[in-house]
């Protein structure tokens, strides 16, 4: 497996790379893109989750290489996380009030993080 996963990362890579230098973009052509990348993180995030949860895999791995991991993971994640926020917040005002809203009970439903 892992063999061919380093192979279809990488062509979603080349992928990446080549959308990125494209010029002329309309605003579809970005939400395209959006949504393959989105695609993109969310494969890389089920590969991680499989080998996180499997002691096998990850008592491969020293315990340098482990801080590593977190290090980096948690920097990413970190960063993702801000600018989601940045984004919500942008996409909030433009959103047409409503009562909940205006009350601030809009989005009180989804506000629960399970570990």
């Amino acid at each position: 497996m892992s063999e061919s996963w380093i192979q279809s990362s990488a062509k979603i890579l080349d992928r990446m790379k080549e959308l990125e230098g494209s010029k002329e973009m309309d605003r579809l052509d970005h939400v395209r893109f959006m949504c393959f990348m989105i695609g993109a993180l969310h494969r890389s995030l089920l590969g991680w989750a499989r080998w996180v949860n499997n002691p096998s895999v990850m008592a491969r791995f020293s315990a340098e290489e482990l801080e590593e991991m977190n290090r980096n993971l948690s920097k990413f994640t970190r960063s993702f996380i801000e600018y989601d926020l940045e984004v919500t917040h942008k996409g909030v005002e433009k959103e047409p009030k409503t009562e909940a809203r205006a009350e601030g009970t809009l989005g009180e439903e989804t506000a629960h993080l399970y570990i």
